[in-house]
């Protein structure tokens, strides 16, 4: 039949296949690089398409088997037709020529620029594809399964399950890849904002609580003048009160109540005591996300961190974790300090209280944070001694010269990246 056809219903037969054979080629790699979260975000719109190529993608297995099959026949069947087309046109010679002409065009018009243009719009070619594929892979049913059958046959004798559903889970690693090549379709604020959430996990509130030594408070211990003093002078909502020592926190005053403890002779002690909150105590090592939420559920805005002695380590506020989230809120009573001063030469005049992390962020440093928390802490910990002149030490890549001793604590720092300097 096909040596009786013409040449010219020849030529439309064979360009009808390459046709077919694009078809295959782009409906293939389309499926296959469907987004696969956008697709569960179009289903749950009840997009058309994405219903159609979900059913299909539901047995990827099937669905390569019929595209394979169909593929596969239009190309033994343009391969046949090329040769008839060459041996009219050139003789025996004509299968060479058949061969070398119809693989150019194949590759060309039926594989590269088709499986380009679907792996570049994957929507715009699975969804329509969708509607010849279903009811194809019905009709194609017994034959695809036939296959199928003896394929995972093989699959099994080699260890794989072709019905074993890959994992589509998103490991926070991926979901912070994914947050930051967001680009522009989401605000580079709010991605900030998600990468700091997912971090959550990855700190505790060692990292970010103000350390006993640096905490603010009432000691009862002091003159009622002291006492006014401390309160007047505050630049926070709550503040912790204790006796003689911050290891004996009695209770956490909240700046609301400074009407009930004023009275016309001044401060009335009872009435303070009277209006404190109960502290609430949380153990050292508690992780952001963990503690955020046990802020929410127990109604507190302050707790005091402790250690396994029960030795008060340092205070964290609510504020302070949400600080992580969103960044530095500005206080209207009183300008945060910094503690990184930035020099001409490049250099770093840093506080010794500055936190390992805090350095880190800001500078986009490396120093290492799974020892001690403060600039202090690490350098005493590298030096194994406490120094009795200021001296210099190199940690990782960065240079650090101390620059003022205040008994036992590092005071001030310079530091600098070497690498910088190279």
């Amino acid at each position: 039949m096909i040596n009786e056809a013409s040449m010219a219903t020849l030529f439309a037969i064979l360009a009808a296949l390459v046709f077919l054979s694009a078809f295959f080629s782009s409906s293939e790699t389309s499926m296959m690089s469907l987004n696969r979260y956008r697709l569960k975000h179009l289903l749950q719109n009840k997009h058309r398409g994405a219903q159609r190529a979900s059913k299909l993608l539901e047995r990827p297995d099937r669905l390569i088997g019929l595209i394979l099959i169909g593929n596969n026949l239009v190309n033994i069947l343009a391969s046949a037709i090329a040769t008839v087309i060459a041996i009219r046109l050139w003789g025996t010679a004509g299968i060479l020529i058949a061969t070398i002409a119809l693989t150019l065009v194949i590759l060309i018009f039926a594989e590269i620029t088709p499986k380009t243009i679907a792996a570049l719009h994957p929507e715009k070619v699975a969804f329509p594809a969708s509607w010849i594929l279903l009811p194809l892979l019905k009709i194609m049913y017994p034959v695809v399964w036939l296959v199928n059958k003896v394929t995972n046959s093989l699959l099994h004798l080699l260890g794989f399950d072709p019905k074993k559903q890959t994992d589509e889970n998103v490991s926070s690693e991926e979901l912070r890849t994914i947050v930051t090549e967001a680009g522009q379709l989401i605000p580079a604020r709010h991605r900030n904002m998600l990468l700091n959430i997912l971090d959550l996990e990855e700190v505790t509130i060692d990292d970010i609580m103000v350390p006993r030594n640096e905490a603010y408070g009432i000691d009862l211990d002091d003159s009622d003048q002291e006492i006014l003093r401390t309160i007047q002078n505050s630049s926070h909502t709550r503040l912790p009160v204790w006796r003689e020592d911050i290891n004996d926190i009695i209770g956490v005053l909240h700046m609301r109540c400074m009407s009930r403890i004023l009275n016309t002779q001044g401060l009335d002690r009872a009435a303070l005591e009277r209006e404190m909150d109960k502290p609430y105590f949380i153990p050292e090592g508690t992780p952001l996300h963990t503690q955020l939420l046990k802020f929410q559920q127990k109604k507190h805005r302050l707790a005091v961190v402790v250690d396994e002695y029960g030795e008060v380590m340092g205070l964290v506020a609510l504020e302070d974790i949400l600080e992580e989230i969103v960044g530095e809120f500005t206080s209207n009573l009183a300008e945060a300090v910094d503690n990184i001063y930035s020099q001409r030469d490049g250099s770093f005049i840093i506080n010794g209280s500055a936190t390992i992390r805090e350095i880190n962020k800001s500078l986009q440093w490396d120093l290492p944070t799974d020892g001690p928390k403060t600039l202090s802490g690490l350098i005493l910990e590298h030096l194994e001694a406490f120094p009795d002149a200021k001296v210099g030490l190199s940690i990782g890549k960065h240079r650090l010269e101390i620059l003022e001793l205040e008994g036992n604590v590092v005071q001030a720092v310079r530091a600098r990246s070497i690498s910088r300097e190279t």
